[in-house]
């Protein structure tokens, strides 16, 4: 297939607009109905704390985050505008790989609104965490890949370099997919892609651009794998296959049918079989992930380029435009009843009650306030995980300003988990409070090393 020539794609490159603005409207609905996600709270703490690296994350989202702050404040939605730009151009880069598959009106369409409504894209795409980063870096190395199999022009190699590289400043999962598209490309044709120069001059760009997070990584004793270790020992040994495998069948809602297709036509379809190793990448992620006791959401990044693949060959078939038109009512609308599961778009308490409604009339439903504890409770562990913060916060400080000023100087507050860091922290200009000890997660990195008070406070 050759390039597709910029005269003829222009159009369909405004179209992809289109669905960027449906985003944008999705964005401005989910609101501001609930506070900062535990997680937020201690990627903002480390945007105070500028490094290299950190014991959970590489150093990217601590950079966003200090630009956040300083640029926008230290609001709730301030703080989840990067994530949305990226949510946005995740829309944008899904529309470009599409038509870069042979996809036009029809295929954009019905990928666009898969991501858009996809139930587990929706829900990972609005917080400031390095999940929808992460998406958004897999997504561009898909393409860009795509891109050069198609042009043959080394400058695409070279991006692919640089978003591997921020992709691996990002979330450390970046690796297995690299892995998994250069294992995917020995095994096709387009292996020869990898003998060219370009290939090694990406590779240099991407290393270079890692080296300072690996640098410090050495120099703290590699705490990313006493994390990680810690993370298999207490959560990740307690996953059983189908945790990871039913779930990857269900968080798309009825986007399944498109994704699966889109693999399907990648791995055996004559029409696609330049671009067979996307599907393979797929698949080895999926068994390395599967191998590793990994949690299903880790698996989330790989599916645009699915839907892309899926929108494009639903148009091969579907040449009737009723036809594509039933099509998409059927694979989309059904998704929509599933928002307020995963996106804040209503208020606790009516939040609550549709929950309630789920449990009883829809038993399909109860993975979605199944917890990390394997119990079910009466919302989602991510909604729960954004209510209190602030009241911790201002009790905390109800009771130090009840001291002398002698009495504040020789008192320490000491938190036991980063959430409760993390809130004291964001929260301590507001009232008034020192800084907070904490030996949990990175806060065990600027912890003193002794405590000289009088008070404590946990």
């Amino acid at each position: 297939m050759q390039s597709i020539q910029s005269q003829s794609v222009r159009p369909l490159k405004a179209f992809v607009l289109v669905f960027v603005a449906v985003k944008i409207l999705l964005v401005i609905f989910t609101g501001g109905h609930y506070g900062f996600h535990r997680d937020e709270l201690l990627h903002l703490t480390l945007g105070d704390h500028l490094d290299w690296g950190y014991m959970e994350v590489p150093p990217l989202i601590a950079l966003l985050a200090k630009i956040s702050t300083t640029v926008l404040g230290s609001s709730v939605m301030a703080a989840r505008v990067f994530p949305a730009i990226a949510s946005l151009l995740m829309i944008w880069f899904t529309g470009l790989l599409t038509i870069e598959l042979g996809g036009k009106r029809f295929a954009i369409t019905l990928a666009c609104l898969c991501i858009i409504f996809s139930p587990g894209m929706a829900a990972s795409g609005y917080l400031f965490q390095p999940v929808v980063f992460d998406q958004l870096w897999w997504l561009l190395a898909a393409y860009l890949c795509v891109k050069y199999v198609n042009s043959e022009n080394g400058k695409y190699l070279y991006l692919l370099g640089m978003v591997i590289g921020l992709g691996l400043l990002t979330k450390y999962t970046m690796a297995f997919f690299t892995g998994a598209l250069l294992i995917a490309l020995l095994f096709t044709p387009q292996r020869r892609l990898l003998w060219h120069k370009e290939t090694s001059i990406a590779a240099v760009i991407a290393i270079l651009l890692f080296l300072p997070n690996l640098w410090w990584q050495n120099a703290h004793h590699w705490p990313v794998i006493t994390h990680m270790t810690k993370l298999k020992q207490e959560q990740l040994s307690y996953i059983k296959p189908a945790d990871f495998i039913l779930p990857q069948f269900m968080i798309h809602g009825m986007a399944i049918i498109v994704w699966v297709t889109g693999l399907l036509l990648l791995l055996f379809h004559a029409k696609f079989a330049r671009y067979r190793f996307v599907s393979l990448a797929y698949l080895l992620v999926f068994a390395f992930l599967l191998k590793m006791n990994g949690k299903a959401y880790y698996l989330l990044a790989a599916y645009p380029m699915l839907f892309a693949a899926g929108g494009a060959g639903f148009e091969y078939w579907f040449k009737n435009t009723g036809l594509q038109t039933v099509a998409t009512i059927l694979m989309i609308s059904p998704n929509l009843l599933l928002l307020p599961v995963v996106l804040p778009v209503l208020p606790i308490n009516q939040a609550l009650t549709f929950f309630d409604y789920y449990r009883q009339h829809l038993k399909f439903m109860d993975f979605a306030v199944t917890w990390e504890d394997h119990k079910k409770h009466r919302t989602t562990q991510d909604y729960a995980d954004m209510l209190g913060w602030d009241e911790i916060a201002r009790k905390t400080a109800s009771v130090y300003h009840q001291l002398t000023p002698a009495q504040q100087q020789r008192t320490v507050i000491f938190a036991d988990n980063y959430g409760e860091a993390g809130a004291l922290h964001v929260y301590r200009n507001r009232y008034q409070l020192p800084e907070v000890v904490c030996l949990n997660s990175s806060f065990a990195l600027w912890a003193p090393d002794k405590l000289n008070a009088d008070y404590r406070f946990t």
